[in-house]
């Protein structure tokens, strides 16, 4: 019985990816640097200070890697502020709502800094529908590891078989699949060359997953 739903935000609830985009662009200008896409996007579903951790070892940097993380969260933290762009993602509202009807927990599992997903948890007056948030910069350890999925499944209460996990990233993925839940693959035109073979199940509307139908998948379990 699935009694349990462990969300990611980035991508899933909402498409900060373009922001992030331009926040990250804008920091490696600052810095003087040059990222590939592909380098670029083998970063989807990692916490900032580890993005940073790598950037400064890729590059030789001599700055410290927090330095990078404070110039990137200023550039993100002034266009949340200032790009209207910013919307939730198709059909997710109403997946949220359903199954807090429904009586399912709801837990935020997001690589996203706190401030970042107070932020967008403020913005769309989502609060009332979850029991708790984790972010990724507070543990030890970042997606594909799977700590924040471990700590989300245990704030519901409920046994980690009982839980589902919805991830729109290849790191996101791994990391529900190492902690042994269920795991939904959003795949949508936001997420790019991310790798899904091993989701559970693979979506690209939330219609896909509605509480019934999710019900009877986790009967036949």
């Amino acid at each position: 019985m699935l009694q349990g739903v462990l969300f990611d935000m980035d991508g899933v609830i909402v498409d900060t990816e373009p922001l992030h985009h331009k926040a990250y662009h804008q920091m490696f200008d600052e810095v003087g640097i040059e990222v590939s896409p592909a380098l670029y996007e083998s970063f989807t579903g990692q916490s900032t200070i580890n993005i940073c951790k790598r950037l400064c070892d890729h590059f030789e940097l001599k700055q410290a890697p927090e330095s990078l993380m404070f110039k990137k969260r200023n550039n993100f933290k002034y266009l949340f502020a200032n790009d209207d762009s910013l919307q939730l993602i198709d059909g997710v509202f109403d997946i949220i709502k359903e199954y807090y009807e429904k009586e399912l927990k709801l837990v935020l599992a997001s690589s996203a800094s706190m401030m970042t997903i107070d932020n967008v948890f403020e913005r769309f007056d989502l609060n009332q529908y979850f029991i708790a948030k984790f972010s990724g910069a507070d543990l030890q350890q970042s997606k594909p590891h799977p700590e924040i999925f471990e700590k989300a499944a245990f704030a519901t209460g409920y046994e980690r078989t009982n839980c589902m996990v919805i991830e729109d990233s290849t790191n996101g993925i791994k990391a529900a699949n190492a902690a042994g839940i269920f795991c939904v693959g959003y795949d949508s035109h936001h997420s790019k060359n991310q790798d899904y073979t091993i989701a559970n199940m693979v979506i690209s509307d939330f219609q896909e997953i509605q509480h019934d139908k999710m019900q009877e998948v986790f009967k036949g379990m």
